[in-house]
């Protein structure tokens, strides 16, 4: 993970490595998905996300 200023340092740093740009996310985003995917792990009962389960919490 990479963190930026802004969009226009992402687009500087992809640009001064020759590399095209990938996604990102908001630092909003990141703590809403942490918070999802984390949310049960210290459970008795915690068990490993079904791949629908993933996917939910990635769109």
């Amino acid at each position: 993970m990479l963190l930026f200023r802004d969009e226009e340092h992402a687009d500087r740093w992809c640009a001064t490595r020759d590399l095209s740009r990938g996604a990102t996310i908001t630092p909003e985003q990141t703590w809403q998905l942490a918070s999802s995917w984390y949310a049960n792990k210290v459970k008795p009962d915690w068990r490993r996300h079904t791949v629908e389960e993933t996917e939910a919490l990635l769109s």
